[in-house]
Protein backbone atom coordinates (compact mmCIF):
# COMPACT_ATOMS: atom_id res chain seq x y z
CA UNK A 1 0.00 0.00 0.00
CA UNK A 2 1.15 3.50 -0.80
CA UNK A 3 -0.09 6.88 0.40
CA UNK A 4 0.66 9.69 -2.03
CA UNK A 5 -0.03 13.33 -1.14
CA UNK A 6 -1.23 15.33 -4.13
CA UNK A 7 -2.12 18.45 -2.16
CA UNK A 8 -1.20 19.35 1.41
CA UNK A 9 -2.30 22.97 1.81
CA UNK A 10 -5.22 24.44 3.70
CA UNK A 11 -7.95 26.77 2.42
CA UNK A 12 -6.12 28.17 -0.61
CA UNK A 13 -3.25 26.90 -2.76
CA UNK A 14 0.25 28.31 -2.56
CA UNK A 15 3.32 27.94 -4.76
CA UNK A 16 4.51 25.03 -2.61
CA UNK A 17 1.26 23.38 -1.53
CA UNK A 18 -1.84 22.66 -3.57
CA UNK A 19 -5.16 22.21 -1.77
CA UNK A 20 -6.20 18.85 -0.37
CA UNK A 21 -6.07 15.52 -2.16
CA UNK A 22 -4.54 12.20 -1.18
CA UNK A 23 -4.18 9.04 -3.27
CA UNK A 24 -4.08 5.57 -1.72
CA UNK A 25 -2.74 2.81 -3.95
CA UNK A 26 -4.03 -0.57 -2.81
CA UNK A 27 -1.94 -3.71 -2.63
CA UNK A 28 -1.40 -6.18 -5.46
CA UNK A 29 -2.81 -7.66 -7.57
CA UNK A 30 -5.33 -4.91 -8.40
CA UNK A 31 -3.26 -1.90 -7.27
CA UNK A 32 -6.31 0.31 -7.80
CA UNK A 33 -6.05 3.91 -6.67
CA UNK A 34 -8.56 5.49 -4.30
CA UNK A 35 -8.64 9.27 -4.07
CA UNK A 36 -9.49 11.12 -0.86
CA UNK A 37 -10.75 14.65 -1.56
CA UNK A 38 -10.23 16.51 -4.80
CA UNK A 39 -9.39 20.15 -4.35
CA UNK A 40 -8.88 22.55 -7.26
CA UNK A 41 -5.89 21.52 -9.39
CA UNK A 42 -5.85 17.88 -8.32
CA UNK A 43 -5.85 16.52 -11.86
CA UNK A 44 -2.85 18.73 -12.65
CA UNK A 45 -1.05 17.32 -9.60
CA UNK A 46 -1.79 13.82 -10.89
CA UNK A 47 0.21 14.58 -14.03
CA UNK A 48 3.35 14.66 -11.87
CA UNK A 49 2.38 11.53 -9.93
CA UNK A 50 2.79 7.80 -10.66
CA UNK A 51 -0.97 7.45 -11.26
CA UNK A 52 -3.34 7.88 -14.19
CA UNK A 53 -6.97 8.94 -14.04
CA UNK A 54 -8.27 5.60 -15.30
CA UNK A 55 -6.62 3.79 -12.37
CA UNK A 56 -8.72 5.82 -9.93
CA UNK A 57 -11.77 3.65 -9.22
CA UNK A 58 -13.14 5.31 -6.08
CA UNK A 59 -13.15 8.85 -4.72
CA UNK A 60 -13.98 9.56 -1.07
CA UNK A 61 -14.94 13.13 -0.17
CA UNK A 62 -14.56 14.12 3.48
CA UNK A 63 -16.67 17.30 3.37
CA UNK A 64 -18.06 19.91 1.03
CA UNK A 65 -15.73 22.87 1.53
CA UNK A 66 -14.37 24.11 -1.79
CA UNK A 67 -10.72 23.30 -1.13
CA UNK A 68 -11.77 19.63 -0.95
CA UNK A 69 -14.21 19.37 -3.88
CA UNK A 70 -13.70 22.13 -6.48
CA UNK A 71 -11.38 19.93 -8.55
CA UNK A 72 -13.91 17.14 -8.82
CA UNK A 73 -16.01 18.16 -11.88
CA UNK A 74 -12.92 18.77 -14.00
CA UNK A 75 -11.28 15.51 -13.00
CA UNK A 76 -14.44 13.52 -13.73
CA UNK A 77 -14.73 15.13 -17.15
CA UNK A 78 -11.08 14.60 -18.07
CA UNK A 79 -11.34 10.93 -17.17
CA UNK A 80 -13.87 10.51 -20.02
CA UNK A 81 -11.12 11.32 -22.53
CA UNK A 82 -9.12 8.34 -21.27
CA UNK A 83 -11.61 5.53 -20.65
CA UNK A 84 -15.15 4.43 -21.38
CA UNK A 85 -14.94 1.20 -19.42
CA UNK A 86 -13.32 1.77 -16.01
CA UNK A 87 -16.09 2.27 -13.47
CA UNK A 88 -15.83 5.05 -10.90
CA UNK A 89 -17.80 5.63 -7.69
CA UNK A 90 -17.75 8.79 -5.59
CA UNK A 91 -18.57 8.51 -1.88
CA UNK A 92 -19.20 11.46 0.39
CA UNK A 93 -21.49 13.25 2.84
CA UNK A 94 -25.04 14.33 1.96
CA UNK A 95 -24.95 17.05 -0.69
CA UNK A 96 -22.12 15.62 -2.77
CA UNK A 97 -24.50 14.19 -5.38
CA UNK A 98 -26.25 17.52 -5.90
CA UNK A 99 -22.91 19.29 -6.29
CA UNK A 100 -21.63 16.82 -8.88
CA UNK A 101 -24.85 16.44 -10.88
CA UNK A 102 -25.43 20.19 -11.14
CA UNK A 103 -21.82 20.97 -12.04
CA UNK A 104 -21.86 18.34 -14.80
CA UNK A 105 -25.27 19.42 -16.09
CA UNK A 106 -24.55 23.16 -16.17
CA UNK A 107 -21.22 22.59 -17.93
CA UNK A 108 -22.64 20.07 -20.39
CA UNK A 109 -20.13 17.43 -19.28
CA UNK A 110 -20.91 13.88 -20.36
CA UNK A 111 -19.23 10.94 -18.64
CA UNK A 112 -18.68 7.94 -20.93
CA UNK A 113 -17.67 5.49 -18.21
CA UNK A 114 -19.99 3.81 -15.64
CA UNK A 115 -20.40 6.30 -12.81
CA UNK A 116 -22.11 6.18 -9.42
CA UNK A 117 -22.46 8.47 -6.41
CA UNK A 118 -23.08 7.14 -2.92
CA UNK A 119 -23.93 9.53 -0.09
CA UNK A 120 -22.87 8.29 3.33
CA UNK A 121 -24.22 8.82 6.81
CA UNK A 122 -21.62 9.31 9.57
CA UNK A 123 -20.79 5.99 11.20
CA UNK A 124 -21.70 4.00 8.09
CA UNK A 125 -19.39 1.17 7.03
CA UNK A 126 -18.73 -0.08 3.51
CA UNK A 127 -17.68 -3.58 2.49
CA UNK A 128 -15.73 -3.05 -0.73
CA UNK A 129 -14.48 -6.60 -1.08
CA UNK A 130 -12.08 -7.42 0.28
CA UNK A 131 -11.60 -4.00 1.90
CA UNK A 132 -13.63 -2.50 4.73
CA UNK A 133 -14.12 1.27 4.96
CA UNK A 134 -15.45 2.73 8.21
CA UNK A 135 -16.54 6.32 8.75
CA UNK A 136 -16.94 8.69 11.68
CA UNK A 137 -18.35 12.18 12.15
CA UNK A 138 -15.65 14.70 13.00
CA UNK A 139 -15.94 18.22 14.48
CA UNK A 140 -15.76 20.80 11.71
CA UNK A 141 -18.95 22.84 11.83
CA UNK A 142 -20.45 21.03 8.85
CA UNK A 143 -20.55 17.30 8.16
CA UNK A 144 -16.93 16.18 7.89
CA UNK A 145 -16.10 12.49 7.69
CA UNK A 146 -13.07 10.50 8.70
CA UNK A 147 -12.33 7.30 6.78
CA UNK A 148 -10.66 4.14 8.07
CA UNK A 149 -9.51 1.73 5.36
CA UNK A 150 -8.90 -1.82 6.57
CA UNK A 151 -7.13 -4.55 4.67
CA UNK A 152 -8.38 -8.10 5.34
CA UNK A 153 -6.14 -10.41 7.40
CA UNK A 154 -3.90 -12.87 5.54
CA UNK A 155 -4.00 -16.59 6.32
CA UNK A 156 -1.28 -17.84 8.61
CA UNK A 157 1.67 -19.90 7.37
CA UNK A 158 1.16 -23.64 6.93
CA UNK A 159 3.52 -25.54 9.23
CA UNK A 160 5.08 -27.62 6.49
CA UNK A 161 7.97 -28.84 8.65
CA UNK A 162 5.57 -30.38 11.13
CA UNK A 163 3.62 -32.11 8.37
CA UNK A 164 6.83 -33.51 6.91
CA UNK A 165 7.81 -34.79 10.34
CA UNK A 166 4.49 -36.62 10.45
CA UNK A 167 5.30 -38.00 6.98
CA UNK A 168 2.31 -36.33 5.36
CA UNK A 169 3.11 -36.19 1.63
CA UNK A 170 2.94 -32.78 -0.13
CA UNK A 171 0.04 -32.22 -2.47
CA UNK A 172 -3.65 -31.27 -2.33
CA UNK A 173 -3.77 -32.33 1.34
CA UNK A 174 -1.61 -29.33 2.25
CA UNK A 175 -4.03 -26.96 0.56
CA UNK A 176 -7.02 -28.50 2.31
CA UNK A 177 -5.32 -28.25 5.69
CA UNK A 178 -4.43 -24.59 5.10
CA UNK A 179 -8.13 -23.97 4.39
CA UNK A 180 -8.90 -25.35 7.85
CA UNK A 181 -10.42 -28.63 6.70
CA UNK A 182 -10.33 -31.95 8.56
CA UNK A 183 -8.38 -34.53 6.52
CA UNK A 184 -8.43 -38.30 7.01
CA UNK A 185 -5.24 -39.93 5.72
CA UNK A 186 -5.06 -43.33 4.04
CA UNK A 187 -3.62 -44.83 7.23
CA UNK A 188 -6.60 -43.60 9.27
CA UNK A 189 -4.98 -40.64 10.96
CA UNK A 190 -7.19 -37.56 11.31
CA UNK A 191 -5.58 -34.16 10.84
CA UNK A 192 -7.32 -30.92 11.84
CA UNK A 193 -6.31 -28.02 9.61
CA UNK A 194 -6.19 -25.32 12.32
CA UNK A 195 -3.60 -27.43 14.21
CA UNK A 196 -1.13 -26.92 11.36
CA UNK A 197 -1.64 -23.25 10.49
CA UNK A 198 -0.12 -20.26 12.24
CA UNK A 199 -2.48 -17.49 13.42
CA UNK A 200 -3.70 -15.14 10.68
CA UNK A 201 -1.67 -12.00 9.98
CA UNK A 202 -3.59 -8.77 10.61
CA UNK A 203 -4.16 -6.52 7.62
CA UNK A 204 -3.01 -2.94 7.45
CA UNK A 205 -5.21 0.00 8.36
CA UNK A 206 -5.04 3.63 7.25
CA UNK A 207 -7.10 6.48 8.71
CA UNK A 208 -7.59 9.66 6.67
CA UNK A 209 -9.45 12.41 8.47
CA UNK A 210 -11.28 15.36 7.00
CA UNK A 211 -10.87 18.78 8.57
CA UNK A 212 -11.60 18.64 12.29
CA UNK A 213 -11.00 20.07 15.70
CA UNK A 214 -9.52 17.72 18.30
CA UNK A 215 -12.34 15.28 19.07
CA UNK A 216 -12.95 11.84 20.63
CA UNK A 217 -14.43 10.44 17.40
CA UNK A 218 -11.10 10.83 15.62
CA UNK A 219 -9.30 8.93 18.39
CA UNK A 220 -11.83 6.10 18.28
CA UNK A 221 -11.66 5.78 14.49
CA UNK A 222 -7.85 5.76 14.51
CA UNK A 223 -7.33 3.16 17.26
CA UNK A 224 -4.29 1.03 16.46
CA UNK A 225 -4.01 2.21 12.84
CA UNK A 226 -0.77 1.79 10.93
CA UNK A 227 -0.98 5.35 9.60
CA UNK A 228 -3.08 8.32 10.66
CA UNK A 229 -3.40 11.34 8.36
CA UNK A 230 -4.49 14.35 10.42
CA UNK A 231 -4.85 18.02 9.61
CA UNK A 232 -2.54 20.59 11.24
CA UNK A 233 -3.76 23.92 9.95
CA UNK A 234 -2.24 25.87 12.84
CA UNK A 235 0.88 25.85 14.98
CA UNK A 236 0.50 25.08 18.67
CA UNK A 237 0.34 28.70 19.88
CA UNK A 238 -2.72 29.38 17.71
CA UNK A 239 -4.92 26.87 19.50
CA UNK A 240 -7.69 29.46 19.98
CA UNK A 241 -7.72 30.22 16.26
CA UNK A 242 -7.92 26.52 15.53
CA UNK A 243 -10.94 26.12 17.77
CA UNK A 244 -12.69 29.17 16.36
CA UNK A 245 -12.26 27.97 12.76
CA UNK A 246 -13.00 24.30 13.49
CA UNK A 247 -9.45 23.14 12.77
CA UNK A 248 -6.60 21.53 14.69
CA UNK A 249 -3.03 22.38 15.65
CA UNK A 250 0.12 20.34 15.23
CA UNK A 251 0.02 19.32 18.88
CA UNK A 252 -3.65 18.34 18.74
CA UNK A 253 -2.98 16.08 15.77
CA UNK A 254 -0.11 14.50 17.70
CA UNK A 255 -2.28 14.08 20.78
CA UNK A 256 -4.89 12.24 18.69
CA UNK A 257 -2.19 9.90 17.37
CA UNK A 258 -0.81 9.23 20.85
CA UNK A 259 -4.19 8.52 22.42
CA UNK A 260 -5.20 6.30 19.49
CA UNK A 261 -1.96 4.31 19.67
CA UNK A 262 -1.19 4.54 15.95
CA UNK A 263 2.13 3.55 14.39
CA UNK A 264 2.76 6.66 12.29
CA UNK A 265 1.26 10.14 12.03
CA UNK A 266 1.35 12.29 8.88
CA UNK A 267 0.29 15.92 9.30
CA UNK A 268 -1.22 17.77 6.35
CA UNK A 269 -3.57 20.71 5.52
CA UNK A 270 -0.87 23.24 6.42
CA UNK A 271 -1.91 26.90 6.36
CA UNK A 272 -0.33 29.08 3.67
CA UNK A 273 0.78 31.44 6.45
CA UNK A 274 3.66 29.04 7.11
CA UNK A 275 6.81 29.13 4.99
CA UNK A 276 9.47 26.43 4.51
CA UNK A 277 11.53 27.97 7.29
CA UNK A 278 8.61 27.29 9.67
CA UNK A 279 8.21 23.59 8.85
CA UNK A 280 10.90 22.31 11.21
CA UNK A 281 9.20 24.09 14.11
CA UNK A 282 5.78 22.68 13.20
CA UNK A 283 7.22 19.17 13.02
CA UNK A 284 9.12 19.58 16.29
CA UNK A 285 5.95 20.64 18.13
CA UNK A 286 4.19 17.46 17.06
CA UNK A 287 7.15 15.16 17.70
CA UNK A 288 7.37 16.33 21.31
CA UNK A 289 3.98 14.63 21.79
CA UNK A 290 4.20 11.85 19.19
CA UNK A 291 7.75 11.13 17.96
CA UNK A 292 6.86 9.12 14.84
CA UNK A 293 5.40 12.10 12.99
CA UNK A 294 5.94 13.30 9.43
CA UNK A 295 4.97 16.65 7.93
CA UNK A 296 3.48 16.04 4.50
CA UNK A 297 4.49 17.96 1.41
CA UNK A 298 3.09 17.74 -2.11
CA UNK A 299 4.15 14.51 -3.85
CA UNK A 300 5.29 12.84 -0.64
CA UNK A 301 4.93 9.05 -0.92
CA UNK A 302 4.54 6.97 2.24
CA UNK A 303 4.89 3.19 1.97
CA UNK A 304 2.79 1.09 4.35
CA UNK A 305 4.58 -2.27 4.65
CA UNK A 306 2.80 -5.54 5.28
CA UNK A 307 2.78 -6.88 8.80
CA UNK A 308 5.04 -9.90 9.23
CA UNK A 309 2.94 -11.48 11.98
Amino acid sequence: MLLYFLGTGAGRPSLLRNVTSIALQLSAPERDVWLFDCGEGTQHQLLSSPFTLQKITKIFITHLHGDHIFGLPGLLGSRSFLTADAELTVYGPPGIERFIREALAVSGTHLRYPFQIRELEPGESLQLDPWTVRTALLDHGLTSLGYRIEEPPRPGRLRVEELKRLQVPPGPIYGRLKQGEVVVLDDGRVLHGPDFVDPSIPGRSVVILGDTRFCPAAITLAKGADVLVHEATFAAELVENAGAYHHATTVQGAKTAAEAGVEKLVLTHISSRYRPQDYARLLSEAREVFPNTMLAEDHLAVEIPRKSR
